[in-house]
Formats: C-alpha cells, structure tokens, sequence
C-alpha cells in the first residue's frame, strides 16, 4: 500500500511516521518550498503524547519542549478558581508538553526525514486536482519544475482550515467561521514563575490570557521562552471575518495593550512587561469550521485541521490530529483503502465533532465564565460562588469527552 499525504503539518507527518511504523509507504506533499519553524506556543496533551512516544519521539519532545506541571484557571483580575496538577504530576504514565508549534514540526520532520527518507518528503508540491478509481487515486501538483503527477491507494488531506481537499467536495461552504474574538500571540524570554512549568488561563471567552513556558534556555536559567496569548472579543462574529492575507498578521504593541491595560492583573507575572519585551506578537482570528457529515469518499478522506478545525481552547487541535493519524494507520494495517477510511470516519468524526461544538461554548475553560458571571466584581471566598465538586466535575466531562483522563490514557 501507498498512501498520499496532502500537508507536511503535525497531522500530516506524524501520519507518515505511523503509517511507516507499521510498514506501509507515505508520501508527504507539502505546499510550502520548506519546511519553517512557524507559529507559538500550543500544548499537547497526554493522550497524543503517548502515540508520539510510542513512535520514539520523547527524547526529542523534552530536548526543545517543557513537560507541563499544573494548570490554573483564574478570573481575569487574577483570582484563582481551579488548580489542576497535569502529566506526570497528574498520575499519567506520559507526560504534557509545552511546546513551540514550529519545534514540534521540526521533531517530526527530522524523524520523518530519518525513516523514510528525504524523498518521501516533496516540499513545494502545490495540489491542483486528484482522481480514483477502484484501482487508486492520482494526484496532479503544481511544482517550481512544472506539474508532477503521484498515485496511490489512498490520499488523505492534512492541509489545514484552508483545504485544498475539503474544498473539493465542500466548495460551497465558504471562509471558516468566526466567533468576534481575536487573538494576539508572542513569546520572550522571561523569568519564570511558579515551579517554571505551569500554565494559567485567566479570563473567559470575552477576555483571556493564556500564559505558559515553552522552553529553556540554558544560557539563561532563570528564566523561560514565554509564550503568551491575549484574546479579545471584538463582535459577536455577524461581521465577516478578517481576510485570510490578514491571518497572521504583525500585531501592533498599543493594539494588544489596549486589551491588556487595566483587564488582567496577575501577580505571577508582570504581563505588560513580557509584551512590551516581545520582539513581534501576531494576529489571529479564532476560528473553527461546521463539522462536517462526511468526510471521506472511497480512497481520499480528511485528517487534523481539514477534517475538524476547532477552536483553540482546551489544548485539543494538534492532539487530535496526533489522534487521527494513529487511528487511520492502526486501521489500514486491517482493511484495504476505502474500508480503512470509512473505519475512520466511522471512529473519528463523531469523537471530533463533539468536542469541536464543546470548544464553542469555552471547553475547560468555562469554569472562569462560569466563577465571572456569577461573580462580575470578584470574590471573598470562591466557596460562595461554587463549590470545588462543581467546578472539578465541569473540567472532568470534557476531558472525558475528549478521551484524556487519567484512566483513558493509562490503560
């Protein structure tokens, strides 16, 4: 078997390193004329992590990340409502990562590289169209030496929100949806705080800072690679959304400081500092898509971000991606190519889709909606807004609903 990877991305390669693990040819094409160390700071969590060590990639996972401690939730004046030990902290067998998104890839390209060879890897291959038949599937690509044609058994889209496959069969659904809020999005040296491990969510879905080391440097042990995000809603998402040349944008310092100055206040950490010490922060819309009701048609099916883009709440985008990759390999190791992509589908859609509409209404994170609707102006005792059991118990369904507690994962 041949399988055709669209997107040389954490979904896409890690589906080569799996299909590779258990025998089977990939071929990674990657629109991108190389591979770069883009974007911040994501977490991945446990559940994803244990395939990534399955794969051997641990040691190169700790070499350029930071295995994640504890989580606090905070209200966005710096009150704490929930406190949660993470990882190995946690109980878990596998650990948590922070992690710079552009490193991650790099950990997986370079494995890549190593087992299946350079070659298997086409950097700008641009997808133009594809075709099967109950024989295979054959892809055109647009190249800087003119049009290439691969075939394979399967083809399997890894190429993002902006999907060259989806679009295929989903032309018609137009630009991603937007929800209003935008998020502002950095890293910079910084001295630690805490146990230099620990991740603090403040604020909920109207205005949020999400704060975490990503890695060490050990020229400079006091202190961390901050990353830092700041979300701002802006509207209720009926005006149209920023055009895709604007995501990604260079941010500007007085924009983000104007949702910063007077709405977060932590004592961890000198927030208006590490901004202004940041050399260029970047825009984004959080956006997601409609989850779809298929995603597959005989030899060509869907996979991470073109399958199930989802608002980056909870830390589950790059973790079901890492998911979806080992299901799909798992399963063409069983069935021949249409009956192994409708296994998937089968296992997969319904699992994403349901926490796709929970990271709508905040995911996790909405124990601090929860604590700042019922207490706007703050607190003297969280005890008299919510009780621990509630609170624990709103966090607990949606990480077992997206298939990480501790049980799911260590058995």
């Amino acid at each position: 078997m041949r399988v055709l990877i669209v997107g040389g991305g954490v979904g896409g390669l890690t589906t080569a390193l799996a299909l590779h693990a258990r025998g089977i040819e990939a071929v990674v094409c990657e629109q991108a004329p190389e591979v770069k160390q883009l974007g911040v700071g994501i977490n991945t969590l446990p559940h994803a992590i244990k395939e990534l060590a399955k794969l051997g990639l641990l040691d190169a996972l700790d070499a350029v990340g930071i295995r994640t401690s504890n989580l606090i939730y905070k209200t966005a004046r710096g009150q704490n409502i929930l406190s949660q030990p993470r990882g190995l902290d946690a109980g878990y067998d596998v650990p948590q990562f922070s992690i710079h998104r552009g490193k991650l890839q790099k950990v997986l390209h370079d494995a890549t590289v190593e087992r299946l060879g350079e070659e298997q890897i086409k950097t700008g291959y641009r997808l133009k169209s594809f075709e099967q038949n109950d024989k295979g599937v054959s892809a055109r690509f647009e190249t800087s030496g003119g049009d290439a044609i691969l075939s394979g058994d399967v083809l399997i889209g890894a190429d993002g929100i902006h999907s060259t496959v989806r679009r295929h069969y989903h032309g018609d659904e137009g630009a991603p949806s937007w929800n209003g809020i935008l998020m502002w999005r950095g890293a910079a040296m910084w001295p630690r705080f805490a146990d230099g491990k620990t991740m603090i969510i403040a604020g909920g879905m109207k205005a949020k800072l999400v704060l975490y080391p990503i890695f060490n440097d050990l020229n400079e042990p006091d202190k961390a690679l901050m990353n830092w995000v700041v979300c701002a809603k802006l509207g209720d998402g009926s005006t149209p959304i920023p055009s895709r040349e604007d995501w990604s944008k260079a941010g500007k310092l007085d924009e983000v400081m104007q949702h910063v100055d007077g709405v977060f206040d932590l004592p961890e950490i000198d927030i208006e500092g590490l901004i202004k010490a940041t050399e260029q922060n970047f825009i984004y819309p959080m956006c997601d898509r409609d989850p779809l009701e298929q995603w597959t048609d005989g030899r060509v099916t869907l996979l991470g971000d073109a399958a199930h883009p989802m608002y980056p709440v909870g830390s589950n985008g790059a973790s079901q991606a890492i998911l979806d990759a080992v299901c799909l390999a798992d399963l063409l190791t069983k069935h021949d190519g249409p009956e192994a992509l409708a296994a998937y589908e089968a296992e997969r859609r319904p699992a994403t889709t349901e926490i796709v509409h929970a990271n709508r209404k905040g995911g996790p994170e909405r124990v601090i909606d929860l604590i700042e609707e019922r207490a706007p102006d703050g607190f003297d005792s969280l005890d008299d807004v919510a009780t621990p059991e509630e609170l624990t118990a709103l966090v607990g369904a949606y990480q077992l609903m997206a298939g990480f507690t501790k049980d799911q994962v260590n058995r």
